[in-house]
């Protein structure tokens, strides 16, 4: 399913189309680079096919439109899954790069949380680390996802966040694969 999704502020003007039935290909344009190829190893992983389009007050800070592109893509993807139904539900996945391990658990719940435990500060380039935290809870909490995010050990600021995106994106894949025995994954009888 194609989700389309157009936000606009003062602070972000947002154009986003997801396919959660894609292949991983990704046409990124947020203005912030490490951020662009954080969101293409996103779409690579959970094998979504992912275009963002952001034009944003980059010239202020990264900030808004890193939180930003998580609340649209959050909201594509609500749009997307719910009502949920034979699908796993839950994902979880461990990823390396070199000395980085990030550890992601995840439910499709529809009852957002966020447990961000990755403790890494100062920045990637020019990007400040502490915005991806900020792109995780807007995330998290526009889909409806709980969402844990635990480094286990790293000291490459960059592969450690590289590492909680993909990280993110396989734990999510794994939840959305389809279980037809499932029907909807819960006891309620709705997600």
């Amino acid at each position: 399913m194609i989700i389309e999704k157009i936000r606009q502020t003062k602070e972000t003007n947002i154009h986003l189309r997801l396919d959660v039935d894609g292949t991983g290909k990704s046409e990124i344009s947020t203005g912030v680079g490490f951020f662009d190829h954080m969101l293409e190893s996103f779409a690579k992983h959970a094998q979504f096919d992912l275009t963002v389009k952001c034009e944003g007050d980059t010239h202020v800070d990264d900030h808004h439109t890193v939180e930003d592109v998580g609340i649209v893509l959050g909201m594509a993807l609500s749009d997307a899954i719910y009502p949920l139904e034979g699908v796993e539900r839950f994902g979880n996945s461990v990823i390396v790069m070199d000395e980085a391990a990030v550890e992601c658990a995840l439910d499709l719940s529809n009852r957002p949380f966020l447990v961000y435990e990755i403790g890494v500060t100062g920045k990637v380039g020019h990007f400040d680390v502490e915005l991806a935290e900020e792109f995780f809870k807007a995330y998290a909490f526009n889909s409806g996802m709980t969402l844990h995010l635990v480094a286990q050990r790293g000291k490459n600021r960059h592969h450690i966040i590289e590492a909680a995106f993909k990280a993110s994106a396989v734990a999510l894949r794994r939840a959305l694969a389809p279980n037809a025995k499932a029907g909807v994954p819960s006891t309620k009888g709705i997600l």
